[in-house]
């Protein structure tokens, strides 16, 4: 047999991964007769959007090491790939894109908007599936799942209907997190908490000296709160004082509240309940105390009328503006010009979030919260490592209601009409379907309806994607991949995602969408600094697989990547590993040269060391598919990597030179050798598939399966 001496992955990786897409296996109903059992696992879908990052390799590499250790130990393996359109992620990249050719989306006409977006996610989900196979992903591309393909979309439909028609759904005025850059609304996750530093001023209010950081949002106010407890200021609670303001005399209420953080200023606080969440709860408290909101700050993040001389402005251009004629009217007592706070801002574009009081679509959330608190309380969903347990607990138990509506023109649109012959600013009247355009009002029976423009929030379309996949009603042969095995995918996204899917699974379908919940960390630099461009510090997955080989890549996001734990890379790893493949190939090469007259089928004699041998390996083959089994991929890769390199090549193969001389002990060692390499083999198999299916395919074994891919599991 003629073994190059090097092996290169670049000439070899394409070929092999056609041999595995041409025995149809990655489809589990391929499989062979002792496949029975299934062990489901859901891509968390990419962003259509852009080409993938080292992340994508991290959960690419994680669940297709699952995905081949349970082919192999004969489960029924379906690993279900997919995309995510990814609403406003999508558009915002988009936009940039029209943006760098002078041009914009206001120019255009919704629907052709529309159009060019999906074009581009079309594109940009063919160069995404190409990537994945490169890093070597045997998942199952007759499923592949694009989270706009009709069979979502219904089901995204038919879980909000029946939300509207239980009760669950509600468009009302609230106060939400806006965008003014981006213009639309977001959840509270999706606002970014940063400290910075602004002015803090002190204003004159009659009697009261009042701190805040936004003097701009002072002709909202509608009250002044002071804690229950402040002695000071206790005098005052019930009372209405006249105050001197940029606009005239104007009267408020002294109200007290335990939200009032007495160390803050002078331990009162202006209630301004149209742009601040607090002042909207303690309006809320209070409603019979205080008037109704008054909004000084538009969609557009500019003043409104109510703030007389200061409206169309700018909000910052305002805030400046108001703060310098507090001064000259003597109501500005003074300034602090650095003090240190949380700002909320756009997680793009990190512009400070409006809180703004708008109608959105929202979902009351605690019916869906309490049986999903409860599914992991029970151990019906665990969550590896256990510490995010208590996370997602603590947060699930304070969640608040869901706000699912965004003003992207990107995404599901919102299968709601408004009937304009019935409907007032007041009391709207709104249908909800399951889709298609109602034939008539149920309360007027006009015919004059308009469809929301609004689109759904990404994550309430994503967290349908395991019965939306598996549960689709003209294939119900998958309801046996339901529930899922494993959900492996970030722990920056438990709340984003994870505790949605559990909600919406236990909602829609009665069951948890999955039993283990596995959290990757996030890839930082060897100086363990977040990646970014503009720090140079990025490392391109398919370029270094290119490089160094997709096994090699492979091995260095496995090896010190511990679950719910940051992992770092650098390319000096991934060279580090490119020699283990080497070494892989070394050792295969050394006993082919060795072995070139061993007989695969025979039964040669073992000697009492030969013995010793096997069970050594038996016994390190049980340790590494414990750990496996117990979700410890980096342990069990790295206890692979010592035993084959400086236990089998550095010291058996070694001593086994001398024995491989002697021709009484010769075919029992090289018996013994060859069956220990075919066991590394398959352990390997799972970690680094590439060169270890190019040397099966060489390897003189007796009844050799069709790929290495289906071989059955060592232990």
């Amino acid at each position: 047999m003629n073994i190059p001496k090097a092996y290169k992955p670049n000439k070899k990786e394409k070929g092999i991964y056609k041999l595995w897409e041409k025995t149809g296996h990655f489809n589990p109903e391929n499989l062979p007769d002792r496949h029975e059992d299934p062990f489901t696992v859901l891509m968390p879908p990419p962003n259509a959007n852009d080409p993938l990052h080292i992340g994508h390799a991290v959960f690419t590499t994680l669940q297709d090491i699952m995905i081949r250790y349970n082919r192999m130990q004969g489960k029924k393996a379906l690993w279900l790939p997919g995309a995510d359109h990814a609403g406003f992620e999508t558009q915002v990249v988009f936009e940039r894109k029209l943006e760098e050719k002078g041009k914009t989306r206001l120019n255009m006409e919704r629907e052709e908007f529309y159009k060019q977006v999906w074009d581009y996610t079309q594109e940009n989900r063919k160069v995404v599936k190409k990537q994945i196979k490169k890093l070597g992903a045997s998942c199952d591309w007759s499923r592949d799942t694009f989270t706009l393909d009709e069979k979502v979309v219904e089901t995204t439909y038919k879980t909000f209907k029946k939300m509207a028609d239980e009760g669950l759904i509600y468009r009302r005025k609230r106060l939400v997190n806006y965008c003014t850059n981006h213009e639309t609304a977001f959840s509270d996750l999706e606002v970014e908490h940063v400290t910075r530093k602004t002015p803090l001023y002190y204003i004159k209010y009659g009697p009261f000296i009042l701190a805040t950081t936004r003097p701009e949002t002072k002709f909202g106010d509608t009250a002044i709160a002071v804690h229950p407890e402040d002695r000071k200021h206790r005098k005052y609670v019930g009372k209405e004082i006249t105050v001197k303001t940029l606009l005239g005399e104007r009267k408020i209420k002294i109200i007290a509240d335990e939200a009032v953080d007495r160390e803050f200023g002078t331990g009162a606080v202006k209630v301004t309940p149209a742009h601040s969440e607090v002042d909207f709860e303690i309006w809320q408290r209070h409603k019979d105390e205080m008037p109704e909101p008054i909004e000084v700050i538009d969609k557009n993040g500019k003043m409104t009328e109510a703030a007389g001389p200061y409206a169309g402005m700018p909000v910052k251009k305002a805030r400046k503006k108001v703060a310098k004629d507090l001064k000259k009217e003597g109501l500005l007592q003074r300034t602090d010009e650095d003090y240190e706070h949380n700002l909320s801002v756009c997680y793009k574009c990190e512009k400070e979030i409006e809180p703004l009081l708008m109608k959105q679509w929202f979902i009351d959330i605690e019916p869906l919260a309490k049986p999903a608190i409860k599914a992991v309380k029970k151990g019906d969903v665990e969550i590896i490592p256990d510490n995010y347990r208590k996370v997602y607990l603590h947060w699930m138990e304070n969640i608040k209601d869901w706000n699912v509506s965004r003003q992207n023109w990107w995404g599901i649109e919102i299968p709601a009409w408004k009937c304009t012959d019935c409907s007032t600013e007041e009391d709207e009247e709104w249908i909800i379907t399951e889709g298609e355009k109602p034939e008539k009002c149920p309360e007027c029976e006009g015919n004059n309806l308009e469809q929301d423009e609004d689109v759904f929030d990404t994550w309430f379309s994503s967290g349908q994607w395991p019965f939306a996949t598996l549960l689709s009603e003209d294939e119900p042969e998958l309801e046996k991949y339901y529930p899922t095995s494993v959900m492996e995918t970030g722990y920056d996204i438990l709340f984003f995602w994870v505790a949605r899917m559990i909600m919406m699974g236990l909602y829609k379908t009665g069951k948890a969408p999955f039993e283990t919940v596995y959290l990757h960390g996030l890839v930082r630099d060897k100086n363990r600094e977040k990646m970014s461009k503009s720090k140079g510090n990025v490392i391109n997955p398919i370029e270094v697989a290119e490089r160094y080989g997709t096994d090699a890549l492979r091995m260095s996001l496995t090896i010190g990547n511990m679950p719910g734990k940051d992992v770092t890379i650098s390319e000096n790893e991934i060279k580090g590993y490119r020699n283990y493949v080497n070494k892989i190939w070394n050792m295969f090469r050394f006993l082919m040269l060795r072995c070139e007259d061993y007989d695969p089928g025979s039964s040669p004699k073992l000697s009492k060391k030969d013995k010793k041998l096997m069970k050594e390996f038996e016994k390190k083959a049980k340790e590494i598919t414990s750990d496996i089994e117990n979700f410890e991929f980096s342990h069990a890769a790295e206890s692979l990597y010592h035993y084959s390199w400086h236990r089998f090549a550095d010291e058996i193969i070694e001593e086994s030179k001398s024995v491989l001389d002697d021709e009484k002990k010769k075919k029992g060692r090289q018996k013994t050798l060859i069956t220990i390499f075919a066991g590394i083999l398959k352990l390997a198999h799972p970690f680094i598939p590439f060169v270890t299916e190019e040397i099966y395919q060489k390897m003189p074994l007796d009844e050799k399966k069709e790929t290495l891919m289906i071989e059955e599991w060592p232990v």
